[in-house]
């Protein structure tokens, strides 16, 4: 059974920095794509940065491009996201994803994933 766990959220001032983690256990098979997606109140929820395991590839939605990276590591089989120059906007509940099927690297940031964290909170103040 695939398990997700986000740690790592916090309340930070605008310009500051947050790493976020997540600890994924019970994968059966190779995992194509893992991210990070955040919801703010009353907004839908959006992909933040995605990654695909072992590989190269790594996406991430225009707002956050430079500010953000996405990483993979595998001896731990932990997923980060680290966050710097933090804005305001960037206050949400932060969740990990991750999915077996290839097809999500077509659209790494809108596939629906199958398997998903508790989330974590991350709230920035200006």
């Amino acid at each position: 059974q695939v398990q997700l766990e986000e740690s790592g959220g916090d309340s930070a001032q605008a310009g500051g920095s947050l790493r976020l983690s997540c600890t994924a256990s019970g994968f059966a098979y190779r995992v194509y794509c893992m991210g990070w997606f955040r919801q703010a109140p009353g907004k839908e929820r959006e992909g933040v940065a995605v990654i695909s395991p072992g590989g190269d590839d790594s996406y991430y939605t225009d707002s956050v491009k430079g500010r953000f990276t996405i990483s993979w590591d595998g001896a731990k089989s932990t997923l980060y996201l680290q966050m710097n120059n933090l804005k305001p906007e960037d206050t949400g509940m932060y969740y990990c994803a991750a999915d077996y099927n290839r097809r999500c690297l077509l659209e790494p940031l809108l596939f629906e994933y199958d398997y998903w964290g508790q989330g974590t909170q991350v709230t920035v103040s200006s």
